[in-house]
């Protein structure tokens, strides 16, 4: 039986994010199954010789790494049975996505658009290119049912399989005592809010002075974040910059409660990796994130851009530490029976078997 070969097109680790982070997973664990030969496209290839100091060029690295990768399309893509495309939104979306998409269509290759950003509604509100551009693909799969019903809205049809945590590397810790040690480490992008976090901080640190902060993340807001840190007189509050995926483990387990304050949002894998390693979840319910997180089950959700909320709810938990240990249970118990590879392999393989004519099925 030959496998399914799958050309799966996404951005490398070199741009550490949510999406990278997936799509590195993902192919680990697709090709750990016999019906499969995963092939990874990155959407940032690293260029050779003279042109990889180009691509430390700003602006002239766009091109110079856009050209690449389309050339990496048109040489690759045909060679393949299904072609696997990460997508995030806005200009984004025309640079990775679409070429893949194009190609495909080009060579007869079925594609599956697999949409991640949480700013699809405004995308596909303010971009008229991109609702034609999506229907290029074959199917489009979304982590979440809050993207399938965005896409809806849209009168555009997707479905949804979820992302998963790898329980062996995000293991669970009790925290008994529960310690005012909190973590928040989303990118430094005005949607994902650091700052209402840090404010948040403010409040919980005025009544517990010996509260700590761990800061992972970076990005364009990282001078206004750590200038709003100043001019709030926080202490103990540690930037530790852009972090490895790989130490990320380590800074759940240094931690005790999960900060996340985004007021555009999708599906926080980060979230699920709090689930895992036994954090009890204080978040913002914006976009997807109610999909995920049940109040007072499995987490505690409060408005975006509410600073004296985010604060509350964490003071809740450090005065009732009952709660958090329930919060914190009914977080494990959800990535377990949701959000493992166990539970979406299947869906991964029968997608991949349709679309290829039936190719992997044993006789």
């Amino acid at each position: 039986m030959n496998p399914i070969r799958i050309a799966l097109v996404a951005p490398s680790l070199d741009l550490l994010g949510g999406q990278a982070v997936q799509a590195s997973l993902l192919m680990d664990r697709l090709n750990q199954l016999p019906d499969l030969e995963v092939e990874f496209i990155p959407i940032n290839p690293r260029m050779p010789g003279p042109l990889r100091e180009l691509q430390k060029v700003r602006f002239v690295r766009t091109v110079v790494t856009t050209l690449g990768y389309v050339g990496s399309l048109l040489a690759r893509l045909r060679s393949f049975d299904v072609v696997h495309v990460f997508s995030a939104s806005y200009f984004s979306f025309f640079l990775a996505p679409t070429p893949a998409l194009v190609v495909a269509k080009a060579f007869g290759r079925p594609t599956v658009l697999n949409y991640r950003s949480g700013e699809a509604d405004d995308h596909l509100t303010r971009w008229r290119t991109a609702p034609p551009t999506i229907r290029l693909a074959t199917r489009v799969v979304t982590p979440s049912e809050y993207l399938v019903d965005v896409f809806g809205k849209h009168s555009l049809t997707a479905s949804s399989i979820p992302n998963f945590v790898d329980l062996e590397t995000f293991r669970w810790r009790e925290r008994d005592p529960l310690r005012p040690v909190f973590l928040s480490n989303r990118n430094f992008e005005a949607h994902y809010d650091v700052a209402t976090v840090l404010r948040a901080f403010a409040v919980i640190q005025a009544q517990w002075p010996s509260a700590r902060l761990l800061v992972a993340g970076d990005g364009p807001q990282r001078q206004e974040l750590h200038a709003l840190a100043e001019r709030l007189g926080l202490e103990q509050v540690e930037f530790m910059g852009q972090v490895e995926h790989t130490r990320m483990p380590q800074l759940y387990d240094q931690s005790d409660i999960y900060l996340n304050a985004p007021y555009i949002d999708n599906m926080p894998n980060s979230i699920l990796e709090a689930y895992a390693c036994g954090l009890p979840v204080v978040t913002s319910d914006a976009g997807g994130i109610p999909y995920i997180v049940r109040d007072r089950e499995t987490g505690l959700l409060v408005p975006p851009r509410d600073p004296g909320a985010l604060a509350e709810a964490a003071l809740r938990l450090l005065s009732d530490p009952k709660l958090a240990a329930a919060l914190a249970a009914g977080g494990r118990r959800e990535v377990q029976e949701r959000y493992t590879f166990s539970s979406v392999r299947n869906q991964w393989l029968e997608l991949y078997r349709e679309l290829s004519g039936g190719k992997g099925e044993k006789a």
